[in-house]
């Protein structure tokens, strides 16, 4: 290793260093900030955003799940999305059943689908694997168009409830909407924190790191696989679930390409294989073409551009030099480390 990259390793480890020490700090006021957001911005468009932006941060954690941390690529992840959505809206207005509960089960639904998407991954990885997703994602789209008497067809899910709890209904107006988005948001990032750091996680990152030499350490890579494959499918139906009630009506269109293609983006551009990476990515990228509407079309060439110009000058994404740092031992560890050196000593 040259020292060139030594010195830049060394940089980012002092940074990381920094954060981690103030991290209880800044933790509280960010906390603080989204708390009070609502009531510093009462506007209704820009709480809409955020929302939206919350969601797409879910879309984003659960792609990574699979390709950040398992190298899995998946270009059709708009399918599990609507899949979520659809089968949360349903149930919902057909069945009279509760908001939480018709997500729980929509992320059900999304879970098998994902057994199922994630057999082909016995056979077949890299650019055959995304094709493959690529191909699920517009068959999904074409069995919502097709099974009206479900789905509603080209018409779509019209009037689809807002959450509700002990009376208590959540919307815009009464910023409940809001707040209950970041709670989603949270327990989604510390359950895909305390992922990465367990065994499963660290089986994760094995299998993107080498899948022959993760075999031959006696981890069983399929089971894995499969495994990122529902998790992915349930996390990212979560945040369908929460699209679809913001915006209160959705069609088949709602899930094309361009969704799978934004979550991807969001992943690439914020760093794959970081949790931070996925708010990055997903504040950039939903709020960028908002603020500058006023560009008109000229937006989403200027969208294009950063895109382009990101790539090939940091590959990794803003915030990939996380996932290049050494993996952080627990301090049980490092006590049992520290022990064994006394023992020798």
């Amino acid at each position: 290793m040259s020292n060139e990259k030594l010195t830049r390793q060394s940089r980012l480890q002092e940074m990381e260093s920094i954060i981690h020490l103030h991290r209880k700090k800044l933790y509280i006021a960010l906390f603080t900030f989204l708390i009070a957001f609502p009531i510093i911005f009462n506007n209704q468009y820009l709480l809409t955003v955020v929302i939206k932006i919350g969601s797409y941060a879910i879309l984003a954690m659960g792609l990574n799940i699979l390709t950040g941390y398992t190298g899995l690529v998946s270009l059709g992840h708009a399918g599990f999305v609507a899949i979520g959505a659809y089968t949360a809206s349903i149930v919902a207005i057909k069945c009279n059943m509760n908001f939480f509960i018709a997500t729980v089960i929509g992320m059900i639904a999304a879970g098998i689908i994902g057994v199922l998407l994630g057999l082909p991954t016995l056979r077949v990885t890299g650019t055959y694997l995304s094709i493959i997703t690529l191909g699920f994602g517009e068959i999904v789209k074409m069995i919502l168009m097709n099974w009206a008497d479900v789905t509603g067809g080209t018409l779509g899910v019209k009037n689809i409830p807002k959450p509700s709890l002990f009376g208590f209904t959540f919307n815009i107006n009464n910023h409940g909407l809001y707040y209950l988005m970041i709670v989603f948001v949270i327990i989604t990032a510390l359950f895909c924190l305390s992922l990465v750091k367990s065994k499963t996680g660290r089986a994760f990152m094995a299998i993107r790191a080498d899948e022959l030499a993760s075999t031959m350490m006696g981890i069983p890579v399929t089971r894995y696989k499969i495994l990122a494959f529902v998790i992915s499918a349930s996390i990212c139906a979560l945040g369908g679930a929460l699209y679809s009630t913001l915006i209160g009506y959705i069609d088949p269109n709602t899930f094309n390409f361009d969704v799978s293609t934004m979550i991807l983006s969001i992943v690439i551009l914020g760093g794959m294989g970081t949790l931070r990476g996925m708010f990055v990515g997903a504040i950039i990228l939903i709020a960028f073409p908002e603020v500058s509407r006023f560009l008109m079309e000229y937006r989403f060439v200027l969208y294009g551009a950063i895109l382009v110009l990101m790539m090939r000058f940091r590959p990794q994404g803003l915030m990939g030099w996380k996932s290049r740092l050494p993996y952080r031992i627990s301090k049980n560890a490092e006590a049992e480390l520290k022990k064994m050196e006394e023992d020798n000593v």
